[in-house]
Formats: C-alpha cells, structure tokens, sequence
C-alpha cells in the first residue's frame, strides 16, 4: 500500500486476530486493537530470573526511578532513603 500523505511504499501484514490486511504501522492492528507482531525482546533482560518484585523503587514520590546496585535512583540522581 502506499501512504496517503507522502506515497511512500508500506509494508502490508495481515492482522493475527481479526484478519484484516493492513499497513504496517506499529505493533498494533489499527482496526481492532490487537497484536500483529511479536513484542521485541523479552522483558527478563538484565533481570534475574525476571524478578520485578525485587525492584526497589524511589522514594521521592514523584519520581519513576528504580533504584541501582549503589543506592542511587537512575533516573532523578536521589539517594534511597527508606521509610521510617
């Protein structure tokens, strides 16, 4: 198919769940919403045994940080200071 705005060739896939041919524009069927490609890689990377519980969040509270091996969130720089 090619692409209304630019004309530029896209790939076509059929969609694994509701069958529609449709462009290859993401992971996703644009029609019903489902799963058209395998995810990319597996979420267990860099985790042992893939053990999210393990994860000690941030303590400041509006971060989304995961705290590293030196006790130092890796996204806002804060050190963890445990909740007394």
């Amino acid at each position: 198919m090619l692409c209304e705005k630019c004309g530029s060739e896209i790939e076509n896939i059929t969609c694994r769940q509701c069958g529609n041919v449709i462009m290859k524009l993401g992971d996703f069927c644009y029609l019903c919403g489902g799963r058209c490609v395998e995810p990319r890689g597996d979420l267990s990377e860099g985790t042992e045994a893939g053990d999210f519980n393990a994860r000690i969040l941030c303590s400041d509270g509006t971060c989304i940080g995961v705290i590293d091996e030196k006790g130092i969130c890796k996204v806002c720089g804060k050190p963890y200071t445990s909740e007394s």
